[in-house]
């Protein structure tokens, strides 16, 4: 059986006249790009990521850098904890969530007091004193390691 021709088809090839050809334009040849070099190409993020090292040194106040450090540390005690759970095994199984959930936790409560702390969220914070905050920080630090300490048992 012969296939069905479309009706989309049967008018586009009705108009099978040729047009008198007029005189085209040569066709306009561009040269082909040139590819950077490998130590060009990685220039301009070179250039951004010194941009934004220099931007965060001169802008930032020692206060956040401080916060900064604190937020590194607890990243890298949570990733250490991670790895020796899964390296050495997770014998004391309640000491492991215990001290993973007290690491998570308190760089949740820091992230919490570098947004409370920071200048550009003062509009965003009115009535909160960065020493309000900090007193805040310090209260929920003890209530979530007292909740730790006693989930080990």
């Amino acid at each position: 059986m012969a296939p069905k021709k479309n009706a989309r088809e049967s008018a586009n090839a009705a108009p099978a006249v040729a047009a008198p050809a007029l005189a085209e334009p040569a066709p306009v040849v561009k040269p082909a790009p040139t590819k950077p070099k490998a130590s060009e190409a990685s220039t301009p993020w070179d250039k951004v990521l010194i941009n934004l090292y220099n931007h965060y040194i001169d802008e930032t106040p020692q206060r956040t850098k401080l916060l900064d450090v604190f937020l590194v540390f607890l990243a890298a005690v949570g990733a250490l904890q991670f790895l020796y759970c899964i390296l050495a095994g997770n014998y004391p199984f309640n000491a492991f969530l215990s001290g993973f959930g007290a690491t998570v936790g308190q760089f949740v409560l820091t992230i919490s007091l570098r947004i409370q702390t920071t200048e550009a969220n003062k509009s965003e914070f009115p009535q909160v004193s960065p020493e309000r905050s900090f007193a805040d920080f310090i209260v929920c630090s003890l209530i979530l390691h007292f909740f730790c300490i006693n989930f080990i048992n």
